[in-house]
């Protein structure tokens, strides 16, 4: 199946929250994505969280993994016994209270 496939299927039955580039990433490796014509691009969207370390990292997915095992997510509306010392840990890096 094509890009067009994919976008149109997202079109019909997706929320409309962003305008995408009509690219359909289907592998990433790095700092490189590739699409499912198998074109490749250089994955500048770094401002979104994790991919500021590129994909597939084997510490990062060693890390979700041993997490994964234990919580996958917590709501904000308990404690996580992970998010203050975390908090802590960054604003000492930091050099901030919060």
């Amino acid at each position: 199946m094509d890009s067009g496939y994919y976008i149109d299927m997202e079109h019909k039955r997706g929320a409309e929250n962003y305008h995408p580039l009509p690219v359909v990433v289907e592998s990433a490796e790095g700092a490189w994505i590739t699409d499912v014509e198998g074109r490749r691009y250089p994955d500048f969207l770094s401002a979104y969280s994790a991919l500021n370390f590129g994909h597939g990292n084997p510490r990062l997915i060693g890390a979700a993994q041993a997490q994964l095992e234990k919580v996958t997510l917590t709501s904000r509306a308990v404690h996580s016994a992970l998010l203050g010392p975390f908090c802590e840990e960054l604003g000492d890096l930091v050099g901030q209270d919060r």
